[in-house]
């Protein structure tokens, strides 16, 4: 049925099945003659039996999603893992979606690749529209591709960076529709930046012609940033939507989901890939979701909403006993962020060493933004950098509940912050109280005669 089975397979069944699939991979023939320049040829055991001997790779040189016939095995395991995905797609949330591909590249370059198909529909553009959000892999990726982004800055709304409409649309109009490329937006990202008003954007797409690329990174895993997607396809333009392999399904780093609505469109982009290219992601995204099944995964998705409610609940409280406070992000339903303005009161050195005191005691993944940091990327200059916005009016911390976190790791997460907090009272009163002794010693001073 080419559909991810609802119960997972044991790891027996699981490489059982991955040997029938190799044995039908030409260099895996008994009496096998190769005379051409790429016969899948492995000179380590080791390295063959990591792949298990599915080496010939995926596609063909003008299509990564053609069959080859030499690698029958292999081009069955393309096929299949497309498909599997395409169900846990729509298992997500974006029911409507018709067809994705799993491509050997990260989510930038496989944005790129976006970039580079829409090119030959739109010759005359050579702007991207994008809602700004301070993460570099997606703004190189306009980029490397040879446009110009357009850089609209978020609207303050309480704590929350949201997308300001109004500012996309003028720009628009200024530029001319038919100069722009697309409109490049976000749905997962870090607080208290939140996704994209997806529907408005996609209704704006709409009405303009412009076509619409969504950077969905980590967001299968959220029903929210998948229902955002599903919607704004309902009621406007979305012509794809691309996610990591890692972020989404913990394998390793290297692959993404190119998905979309229109099977055209996204075959355009399979085919504008040169080359053949790396099974790995393939081969890895499937063994994932063939041991989890249907069930498997859902139960995933449930745990890390539940981990989510309780991260929040329990970093608001230490917030509270620090007296600061946890951003109001309710749009952001993954990332959480706690005000640092008793460490920005001090210095930007003060919250920078927060950060590396919490990565010293094993804390990975959280992040500490200072105000009014400047950083220059391809020669474009962002004020605030990581804050998503010129001015934040406070520097903090940022904490996900992703796919797979356990209950253990934000205890202990919660636990090595609060005593890297208290580090910094102590310090804090120590230093009050040595200057208090200071100012007290120069008033009882008698002047000299």
């Amino acid at each position: 049925k080419g559909k991810c089975p609802e119960d997972g397979w044991d790891e027996s069944t699981i490489e059982l099945f991955l040997h029938e699939l190799a044995i039908m991979d030409s260099n895996n023939f008994l009496g096998n003659c190769g005379v051409g320049e790429r016969e899948g040829r492995v000179v380590s055991g080791l390295v063959a039996r990591r792949h298990y001997r599915l080496i010939h790779g995926i596609g063909r040189s003008g299509d990564i999603s053609a069959v080859q016939p030499k690698a029958a095995g292999s081009s069955l395991l393309n096929k299949l893992t497309n498909s599997v995905v395409l169900d846990v797609i729509k298992l997500a949330g974006v029911r409507t979606v018709t067809s994705c591909f799993v491509v050997p590249m990260a989510t930038g370059m496989s944005l790129t690749l976006c970039f580079l198909t829409l090119r030959h529909k739109r010759p005359k553009a050579k702007y991207i529209i994008w809602p700004r959000i301070d993460q570099k892999s997606c703004f190189k990726s306009m980029i490397t591709a040879g446009f110009e982004p357009v850089v609209v800055e978020n609207v303050l709304e309480g704590d929350e960076l949201r997308t300001d409409l109004e500012g996309v649309e003028a720009k628009i109009k200024t530029l001319g529709a038919e100069n722009i490329l697309c409109v490049h937006s976000t749905t997962s990202c870090f607080a208290p930046r939140v996704p994209d008003r997806l529907e408005e954007l996609a209704v704006i797409c709409a009405n303009y012609d412009i076509p619409h690329i969504v950077n969905n990174a980590y967001g299968v895993q959220s029903s929210k940033c998948m229902h955002l997607i599903q919607q704004g396809a309902r009621v406007g333009r979305i012509d794809a939507f691309v996610q990591s392999l890692d972020k989404n399904f913990m394998v390793p780093v290297g692959g993404a989901i190119i998905a979309g609505f229109n099977e055209s469109f996204i075959q355009e982009i399979s085919k504008m890939y040169p080359g053949r290219a790396s099974a790995s992601p393939s081969l890895d995204v499937l063994i994932t979701l063939l041991s989890l099944g249907t069930s498997g995964y859902k139960k995933l998705l449930k745990e890390r909403k539940e981990m989510f409610s309780y991260l929040s609940s329990e970093l608001k409280k230490l917030a509270d006993n620090h007296n600061e406070r946890l951003l109001d992000t309710p749009h952001n339903p993954i990332s959480l962020a706690m005000s640092l303005k008793n460490l920005d009161g001090t210095n930007d050195a003060a919250v920078t060493q927060l950060g590396s005191m919490l990565f010293t005691r094993q804390v990975s993944g959280a992040r500490v933004v200072p105000c009014g940091s400047v950083q220059t990327v391809n020669n474009y200059t962002f004020k605030g950098f990581m804050s998503h916005a010129n001015e934040y009016p406070c520097a903090y911390l940022n904490a996900a509940s992703a796919i797979g976190i356990k209950k253990q790791d934000v205890d202990v997460f919660l636990k090595r912050l609060d005593k890297c907090l208290k580090t910094f009272r102590k310090e804090a009163k120590q230093e009050e109280s040595i200057n208090e002794i200071s100012d007290a010693n120069a008033a009882t001073e008698q002047p000299e005669d």
